[in-house]
This record gives C-alpha cells, structure tokens and sequence, in this order.
C-alpha cells in the first residue's frame, strides 16, 4: 500500500502536467469556436441587427444562436472535401497544420492563474513552468512561425490571388513584427527579465493596479495593440483576406476540415494575442487590491479566482478585436506599410529608448 501512495504522489507533477495541456487545449479550441459565434452576434449588435438566432435542438430553445456553432462544425466535417486538380497536393495538405499547430503552441507559457503549493508539491498554473529559459521568447518565436502556414496555403493554392496573398502577408509580417518585438523588449527592460511570470510578479501588489504596464508603457501598449493586429490579420489589416480585393486569398482553394483549421487558427491567435496583452499590459491574473489571492483564499479557491481573473480580461481583448472588425474599413495596402514602417516602428524605438534612458537614470 505505501509502494502504491509513493508512486501516485511521485506521479502527481506527471498528472498535473497532463491536466494542463489538456485543459489549455481544450480551452482555447472551445474559446475559438465560440469567438466565431460571437463575432456574428457581435458585427449585428454593431450594425443594428439581430444576428444568427433560428438553430435549435429541443423545442424553441435557441440560446442566441449558440447552436449555430454545432451546424457550422458539422458542416465542415461533412462536406464534400474537393482538391483542385492543379494545387500541390503535399503543401495542400499540410498548411492548414502549419497554421494550426504555431497557433496552439503560442500560450504554453502564459500563466493564466497564480502558482500554488499543495502537499509539498508547487503548482504553475501555466504549460510551461517558469525558470525553462525560454520565457516570452518562445512565444514571439513561435508568433513568427504563423507565416509559413499561411504562404504555404498561398503557394500551394497555386491561385494568383492566394499567391498575392502570401506575398501580402509576408510583407506586413515583417513590417509589424519589429514594432511588436521592440514592444516587448522594453516590457524586459523594465522587468529585469523576459519569464511571463516576473512580468506579471512585477505588476502586482495593492496598490499596484496603476502599475500594470498599460499605465507605465502607454506608447508601447499601442504599438503592440496595432501590431498584433497586423500580426493575427484582423480588419482593418486582413490583407491577406481581403474579400472585397482578392475573393479570399490564401483560403479560397480550400474547404472542408481543411478550411475549419485555417478559420480556428486565426482565432486562436486571437486569443493568444488577447493572452499576451493581458500578460505584458494588464497584470496578467493580478486581482485588483488583492496582492496574494492564494494566501488569502488558499489553494483552492485562489488560484481560481485569479484564473477567473485572467479569463475576463482575456475575453475582454477578444471582444475588443471583434469590435475594431466591425467598426473600422481596411487600409490601403500602401497606408498599411507606411504605418509600419513610418509610425509603428519609431514608435517602438522611441518608447525601447525612453525606457532604457528611465532604468539607467535611476541605476546611475
């Protein structure tokens, strides 16, 4: 008996590990495709209308639509699955994974709640525990993964307009991802450290809720809010989409499952985009006046309140994407490189030089 209580207590990081990744995944694949639902009845409670309502499953409950999402999944699961004659099979069918898999990897170390210790054993409420050496560098390496899936649908379409998509999002890629990057970089200034959890540690306390980076690092909080939406090709800068110039672009040879994961990995860049906002700028699972939840609460309730938490200010930003989408129009596509280029980058550079110039003034 006591060889069997040793085993399940050695096992316990093993099973907590496990929880982890399939509790994330799960999450952010339910979020995303709820994120779909919402971005309808979100653009119709913009533009005055009611929205999908009709979907039911017993009698004339209908929920607001939620059930839309159950006839849109079957639908692409049960579709006729039609490969052009002239596409490259092979890239055909791997690019919806190139973008599917960066997508998911991006929030293995974002801490979405408060570590805690149970038994004698420390829980990290993230995949991914702090101190790995990797930190918020994994996550911007992994951002810039996102491209290859999307070129690699473009080229292997063999279509002009998915080809002039892959080369429109390359372009604006590499444009906003040096803005985004100088971004980050001066939230490592500032922190002494590139570990997610030493940013969110360096935002807490009491009184702490006027030190969340969003208020130290305005500028910066802008250039990334811009970027990343440049980054995760949402309006006004889905020129890689862009319906009305270029049918669909990268996505307009595909259909089926294929199309489901490509449309679940915008949506889920969405919301590691949201993820990273809510870490670098808003705290992270910081709770208002409340500085040590777990102490205060303990183990159990804690850790979920902080998780509940980082859960509202996460889907906060999400609705904050949905409504720019439906709110502003696309850029011109010149408009869109000169403010990377012109705007967004010195931006970045100034508010990466200010903040250097602020901790060495106080170090000298």
């Amino acid at each position: 008996m006591s060889d069997v209580l040793s085993f399940l207590e050695d096992s316990i990081p093993i099973i907590w590990m496990l929880l982890k990744v399939v509790g994330v995944f799960a999450a952010v694949m339910g979020l995303a495709a709820v994120l779909t639902w919402a971005e309808r009845k979100g653009a119709a409670l913009i533009q005055d209308r009611i929205g999908p309502n009709r979907a039911k499953i017993i009698g004339n409950i209908r929920l607001f639509g939620i059930f839309h999402l159950m006839g849109d999944g079957l639908k692409l699961v049960f579709k006729e699955d039609i490969v052009p004659t002239e596409v490259s099979r092979r890239l055909y069918w791997i690019a919806p994974l190139l973008a599917f898999v960066p997508a998911m990897m991006g929030f293995a170390v974002i801490p979405f709640g408060q570590s805690f210790d149970w038994h004698g054993h420390t829980f990290h409420m993230s995949i991914l525990d702090p101190g790995n050496g990797m930190g918020m560098l994994y996550t911007m390496a992994i951002a810039g993964l996102a491209i290859y899936g999307i070129f690699t649908a473009s080229w292997a379409s063999n279509n002009k307009y998915s080809m002039l998509s892959g080369m429109r999002a390359s372009a604006h890629m590499v444009s906003y991802e040096i803005g985004m990057v100088m971004a980050v970089i001066a939230i490592f200034v500032q922190t002494g450290g590139y570990d997610p959890h030493e940013v969110v540690a360096a935002q807490t306390g009491f009184w702490n809720v006027f030190g969340w980076n969003v208020f130290r690092q305005p500028l910066g909080f802008l250039v990334f809010m811009v970027c990343a939406f440049a980054e995760t090709n949402r309006l006004p800068f889905d020129f890689a989409e862009g319906e009305s110039e270029i049918i669909a672009g990268f996505l307009t040879e595909f259909g089926g499952m294929k199309l489901g994961f490509l449309w679940l990995s915008e949506y889920i860049h969405m919301v590691t985009a949201s993820a990273l906002m809510v870490t670098l700028y808003c705290g992270g699972w910081h709770v208002p006046f409340v500085p040590d939840p777990v102490g205060l609460l303990g183990p159990l309730f804690g850790p979920a309140l902080t998780f509940a938490v980082f859960a509202t200010k996460l889907l906060f930003f999400c609705w904050v994407f949905i409504w720019v989408r439906w709110t502003l129009p696309r850029f011109r596509y010149d408009q869109l490189m000169s403010l990377g280029w012109k705007v967004m980058f010195p931006l970045g550079l100034a508010n990466l030089l200010f903040c250097a110039w602020l901790i060495y003034s106080r170090v000298a």
